[in-house]
């Protein structure tokens, strides 16, 4: 079936004013007496930044609440204060040495820090200077009236490169949700799922007896056909027995292709009955269908790589070949299908399927657009043209509500081409359906919102192909192949 986002937290220009920082578009950042301003709080008295302070701060006062404190001695990083709603004279105690009132007035603050700078000599000139040889000691520099000491956010604060332009235009990503304990659950689940098919081979997934049909690929097409009808099996492996090898696996879909071929070269239908099974990469070349890639695996090969091999190809099986350690040469041992190693995986783990809570529609399993239906009074030779044309292996029957009454399979062409009469194609859906055996399970359906739990557990207990999804009116949704559900078990990126 078909079938898959800077390095700090933004902020938007909202919180900026709300901060009372300057903007990145305010005008006031081009004065340059205003780079060096940070407003501590929205009440605060801002202190300015003098020639010879540390490193300038930068304009935008977001970029500075945000940044983590910094010691301009041991560069350690401090948290951040908390800015509260204090007045500005609580905000200003806190910065001040003891002895400094918190009501001086700006203008007073500034004009004692600018006579303190033009009386405080710079280290260098207070240092000894050598005149002729001999050290010539400065004199101690004059000092008026004694100066408060402030410390100046700027001693507190890294000055770090910021590109405006990027900053403007930024955009926070959304938030990821955080995952739910269902999600934990079931990613649990699921890695210990893949682990358990990791330590698992073929042979562990043969039934306690079963037999194995296979076909020399020698055989006439027809008389395989008698074969198949007669012991009710829909493939079976081919041997080439010249060559002592596998030779692929017949299904109904090579039978779907002579059909093609039959209607396509009618004058070719004398040589049908003397077809033979070798002949079928023939007739797939004739009537332009892609051919389905023959692959095999040995079966002490760990389920978990089996199962990634018959997914890379369109395959719903894989035959499991050997090798004689007398003869060097392979055999089959058996078939395994994707139904088989979900009933292995559904018997096995039921303590981790039992954790699969999402909906099948949640998961996006199946196929829910541009569905292929049919009528119970179309021709079985139009639905054959439609499963060539989509690649598809079963087509729901509806009826002219959109509700579901069945489900025409590959397999179901088998029957109607029994004997070589391939005039029966021109029969109707309906007909076609009554030559079903007595036994067969029929279809199984579920609903958009069944959760995988209740999927795996119908495999458990049933023989399931796929499910047919619809809805309350039993109206067609969407169709869930095996191959959907071992895609998510193997491949999905949710463990």
């Amino acid at each position: 079936m078909e079938e898959g986002f800077g390095d700090g937290p933004a902020t938007s220009g909202n919180q900026r004013e709300d901060e009372g920082a300057v903007g990145v578009d305010s005008p006031a950042q081009n004065d340059p007496r205003l780079l060096a301003t940070v407003h501590l709080s929205a009440d605060a008295v801002p202190v300015a930044a003098k020639p010879g302070d540390d490193a300038p701060l930068q304009a935008n006062a977001s970029h500075v609440a945000q940044e983590p404190f910094i010691s301009a001695q041991s560069q350690t990083p401090l948290r951040n204060p908390p800015i509260d709603d204090a007045p500005a004279a609580t905000t200003r105690h806190a910065l001040l040495e003891p002895g400094v009132t918190a009501t001086e007035s700006k203008a007073e603050v500034e004009q004692e820090a600018d006579h303190q700078r033009a009386t405080v000599p710079v280290t260098a000139a207070s240092e000894p200077q050598q005149v002729g040889g001999h050290q010539q000691q400065q004199p101690p520099p004059q000092r008026s009236a004694p100066v408060p000491h402030f410390v100046a956010p700027s001693s507190y604060l890294r000055p770090v490169a910021i590109n405006r332009s990027a900053m403007a235009t930024a955009v926070a990503p959304e938030p990821s949700p955080a995952p739910t304990i269902h999600d934990m659950e079931q990613t649990q689940g699921l890695q210990n799922i893949r682990e358990f098919l990791k330590v698992r081979c073929g042979y562990d997934v043969f039934p306690l007896s079963f037999r194995l049909i296979v076909l020399d690929h020698d055989l006439l097409i027809k008389k395989s056909l008698n074969i198949m009808i007669q012991n009710s099996i829909v493939s079976a492996p081919l041997w080439d027995s010249q060559k002592s090898c596998f030779a692929g696996t017949l299904t109904a879909t090579d039978y779907i292709n002579v059909i093609q071929y039959y209607y396509q070269f009618p004058n070719e239908m004398y040589k049908l009955d003397q077809f033979r099974l070798s002949s079928l990469p023939d007739i797939e070349k004739a009537i332009g269908a892609s051919p389905i890639e023959t692959i095999s695996v040995n079966p002490l090969m760990p389920l978990f790589d089996a199962i990634k091999h018959m997914l890379s190809t369109r395959a719903r099986r894989i035959p499991l070949i050997d090798v004689d350690d007398e003869t060097g040469k392979g055999w089959v041992v058996s078939v395994i299908t994707q139904y088989r190693i979900l009933k292995f995986i559904a018997v096995n783990n039921e303590h981790n399927t039992v954790l699969f809570k999402k909906t099948v529609r949640e998961l996006n399993m199946g196929t829910y657009k541009n569905i292929a239906t049919t009528r119970m009074d179309n021709s079985v030779l139009d639905v054959i043209h439609q499963m060539v044309a989509r690649n598809i292996s079963c087509v729901p029957v509806v009826d002219d509500k959109g509700r579901v009454l069945n489900v025409f399979e590959a397999v179901d062409i088998i029957p109607c081409i029994k004997g070589g009469l391939y005039e029966e194609l021109n029969g109707t859906i309906g007909d076609a359906l009554c030559k079903r055996p007595e036994d067969s399970p029929g279809i199984y359906t579920c609903s958009e919102h069944d959760r995988l739990q209740s999927i795996f557990d119908t495999i458990r207990k049933s023989r399931v192909h796929r499910l047919i999804v619809v809805d309350d009116d039993n109206k067609l949704k969407g169709v869930i192949s095996l191959s959907d559900i071992l895609t998510w078990v193997i491949l999905s990126e949710e463990a």
